[in-house]
Order: structure tokens, then sequence, then C-alpha cells
């Protein structure tokens, strides 16, 4: 629901359990807060382990660290660097993933840009790639979310909280 600039009753509830003053109140919090996720076409140049998807258009779904690079890489920080916007067709530039495991955890952080380049070697293929992009404003359309009051209830039924205790479920 935050996505679409509306309450959400699971924050709402982990605001209440980081505000209760508890170290406790706040483990949970962190344990169950918002998972941000972005979402971009991409074009796939090299895949290893599944080649089949080489040449693809395809959604990629990636978190804040990969966010992060490609803010960098499109605000630098520094004055001497220029900025680039990884997504140009003609003056973009690709980007590799690097996956490694860090005390248990995937990890991003090899990850890099390439130097920039056109995406493609001819028009025509510029264009195939842009027709096959998917719409990704879909992913924001309210009808792929659910009511405050769908959540609030889910909400309530996993926290054991029967319906005779719990507080209104309309949208506030």
């Amino acid at each position: 629901m935050t996505t679409l600039q509306q309450n959400d009753p699971v924050s709402e509830y982990n605001t209440s359990l980081w505000n209760n003053g508890t170290q406790t109140g706040k483990d949970q919090a962190r344990k169950q807060k918002r998972r941000l996720n972005y979402y971009s076409n991409i074009l796939v140049i090299k895949d290893p382990a599944n080649p089949e998807n080489e040449g693809e258009v395809r959604i990629f779904r990636y978190g804040k660290k990969i966010f992060d690079k490609i803010n960098d890489v499109m605000n630098p920080e520094f004055e001497d660097e220029s900025p680039v916007n990884p997504f140009d067709f003609w003056e973009g530039a690709n980007f590799k993933i690097k996956v490694r495991m860090v005390e248990g955890y995937v990890n991003y952080d090899k990850s890099e840009f390439d130097p920039i380049a056109p995406l493609a070697g001819s028009d025509e293929e510029l264009q195939s790639v842009w027709e096959k992009q998917y719409l990704l404003n879909d992913f924001l359309a309210a009808d792929k979310f659910k009511s405050y009051g769908e959540l609030k209830a889910k909400l309530n039924r996993v926290l054991g909280i029967g319906i005779d205790d719990a507080e209104d479920t309309s949208t506030p």
C-alpha cells in the first residue's frame, strides 16, 4: 500500500512495535520491515547459467543494493565524474551482475557497469529491443494490490487477533 502512497496495516503495526520502547519490539519490526523492490527492463547479454536467456528482454527485479549502484552512476558524488543513464540505448552502460556469498548472504558488491556504449549495433536491433520491453506501470496498478481492509484482516489472522478484538478494517 505504501507503494501507492496509502496507509498500510503492516507498516502501522511495525511502527507501534518500534515505538513500544522495547528492544524485542524493535527487533521484530526489523525482521518484518518493508522490502524495497525495483523493476527494470533488461536485455540479457550473457548468462552462462541460462544461455537461452541471452538476447532476450526480461523484467529484472532487484533490491536496494543494485538500485544504489544504478543511482550512483546516474548521480555521481564527485565533480570529476559524469552522470550516465545506464538505460540509454545509445549512451548507456551494460551492468555486469557479480554474485558472491558473504557470511552466508548473497552479495552484489562486485557488480559493476561497463564503459558507455550503444546497446546494439544497428537501429533495427535497437528497435527490436524497444518493442520487446514490458510495461512497468503494470506493477503500480491499484488492482494489483489488496485493499487496506483485506491486508488488515490477514494481519489480524496471522497475529491471532479475533475479529471482535480487531480494530476497524476499513480504509482510514
